[in-house]
């Protein structure tokens, strides 16, 4: 049996489209879906570190809540599929409770690092636009680097892989689900 687990954004809730098509995909392949919609957060947190540190507090808290009762162990392989602030939930949720899951990253926000392990402790695929508002992609590359992390770029891409072009970010979109399948085989 296997897992995928999916970690909104602040924002991107699942229904969006790199966590709906990431979900999907996962489903196509035989995977059971797990969700952990967290929200009522503050407004306004760009910018702010004390309101970005209390929504991961509070994203983790009603994480634990909405996934207590999942027995990870009974499943033989777990994905976590993430986006934005849920990379750092999801990364940090998976260290505390020691599960092995292998994570796909969509635009991980910086305080994603500190949480992330090394590709050859949990494998994990990251995703990132040069246009991203909410972190630098040097900050990304570095983070990647660091973690040994596979580091995938669309550039002018924003903080949900999009750049204006309809039609380029649906070119964008297919390529980014095609990397998922792949990894998710």
């Amino acid at each position: 049996m296997r897992l995928a687990v999916i970690f909104p954004g602040v924002g991107y809730h699942t229904d969006k489209p790199l966590l709906y098509y990431g979900k999907k995909t996962a489903m196509e392949l035989g995977y059971e879906i797990a969700e952990a919609p967290y929200g009522n957060f503050a407004k306004h947190i760009k910018g702010s570190e004390q309101k970005m540190k209390e929504t991961f507090v509070s994203a983790r808290e009603q994480a634990e809540e909405l996934l207590k009762n999942i027995k990870f162990g009974q499943y033989e392989r777990i994905v976590f599929i993430s986006k934005s602030l849920g990379t750092a939930v999801a990364a940090s949720y998976a260290s505390d409770h020691q599960i092995r899951a292998e994570h796909i990253y969509y635009t991980p926000v910086k305080a994603s690092f500190s949480f992330m392990r090394p590709y050859k402790e949990q494998r994990g695929i990251v995703f990132h636009g040069t246009a991203d508002p909410w972190v630098e992609t040097l900050e990304v590359e570095t983070g990647c680097r660091e973690k040994e992390l596979p580091l995938y770029i669309t550039e002018k891409g924003n903080h949900s892989l999009e750049t204006g072009d309809v039609l380029a970010d649906l070119e964008h979109l297919r390529r980014i689900m095609e990397q998922t399948r792949d990894f998710l085989k």
